[in-house]
């Protein structure tokens, strides 16, 4: 599944490549950018984390895909399916490089690996894990149709923060208006 490639009007949305790593660290360098997702950290570990996602897909068959903007070929952030050991649920997730906030690019790129979870891995549901206080993310998943199920913890080295778990069923997405 590494050759994935989903396109909309304005995005390409595949599994990553080292190409994609400079603006991926640039995400995690910046504190305010990485606040909800783990937090910044230094180079090295941004690697090491960037790994994760290429990990998963040659394991997994599915992670995170690298958004990138189709007219210039910029990295935006990741976002996709996402399923870590001991984790609450099926999880689309996400996380974009601060110069791509505000422009509807996570709205677009959740539509497309929405549907590709729902169609393509057989998921009969969708979780997001938000910190209570990231209101740009529950905004998000308002706009992806999921409501707040219930709070929850995620596993370690996460498990010290509160997390909401947003979400909704396949039947949700596929009512949901176009």
């Amino acid at each position: 599944m590494t050759d994935v490639r989903i396109e909309t009007e304005r995005l390409l949305l595949r599994p990553p490549l080292q190409q994609d790593f400079e603006r991926y660290a640039e995400l995690y360098a910046d504190e305010e950018a990485a606040r909800h997702v783990g937090g910044h950290v230094p180079r090295a570990i941004a690697w090491r984390k960037f790994l994760t996602m290429a990990g998963a897909w040659s394991i997994q068959g599915f992670a995170m895909f690298s958004v990138i903007e189709r007219a210039g070929g910029r990295w935006l952030g990741q976002l996709g399916p996402w399923k870590p050991d001991g984790w609450p649920g099926n999880e689309v997730g996400w996380a974009f490089h601060p110069d791509a906030w505000g422009a509807g690019y996570a709205t677009e790129a959740g539509v497309a690996a929405m549907d590709w979870a729902f169609d393509r891995l057989g998921w009969e549901d969708v979780i997001h894990c938000i910190a209570p206080a990231n209101a740009a993310s529950k905004r998000l998943a308002a706009r992806l149709g999921s409501g707040l199920l219930r709070s929850g913890r995620l596993p370690a080295p996460y498990d010290a923060e509160p997390t909401e778990i947003w979400g909704q069923d396949r039947a949700a997405w596929r009512a949901r208006p176009r």
